[in-house]
């Protein structure tokens, strides 16, 4: 299998990034290839709705001064994408958006080819907000056709200070549990 993980954190090595690592552990165990991108804390302009990417067919976004195009091919690469984010003000990060948005027109406009992928959504929060920011994430994978697994309850972290998700032993074992179910999952598809 071959997995791509998005952090739309600005913080590297905070609580999103620990959820996604535990993910990307399960999958180095079972020999998965795995594609780690670092997104919060890039300049990654939003959408502009010019509808170039759908005149243009080209699977392309026309904005080429960031590394949403790059991001696009390893997402038509991928058998499974995971995108995680904090949450900010009751939503995802504005990287996290910009990415969701930017190659959301580009895939529906060149033939849906993330459909019957796998999709999985993370998201971190203090106190509450999780699950808005959860929605919009799953929502970017279920317009596109995608497959969305669940776990043993919602893929949220409770934490705001760093490191403070390592605490949460309920929230690690749901992602761990969410990794094992993609895993699964890929197998029944490609059997």
């Amino acid at each position: 299998m071959r997995a791509l993980l998005f952090n739309g954190s600005p913080r590297e090595k905070g609580n999103t990034a620990a959820m996604l690592t535990r993910i990307s552990d399960v999958f180095y165990e079972s020999n998965a290839h795995v594609d780690y991108i670092q997104l919060g804390g890039q300049s990654i302009h939003g959408c502009t709705a010019c509808m170039e990417c759908r005149q243009n067919k080209d699977e392309r976004c026309v904005l080429e001064d960031d590394g949403v195009n790059e991001y696009i091919q390893l997402m038509k690469k991928a058998d499974a994408i995971v995108i995680g984010s904090p949450v900010y003000f009751s939503q995802i990060t504005p990287e996290t958006k910009a990415l969701i948005d930017r190659c959301g027109y580009v895939i529906r406009g060149n033939k849906q080819f993330l459909s019957r992928k796998i999709g999985a959504a993370v998201t971190v929060a203090r106190r509450a907000g999780m699950m808005p920011a959860f929605h919009s994430i799953n929502d970017f994978f279920l317009i596109n056709d995608m497959i969305v697994p669940g776990s043993q309850y919602w893929n949220v972290g409770v934490a705001g200070g760093a490191g403070e998700v390592q605490q949460d032993e309920e929230s690690l074992a749901i992602v761990t549990r969410l990794a094992h179910n993609i895993l699964w999952l890929h197998d029944q598809i490609h059997r």
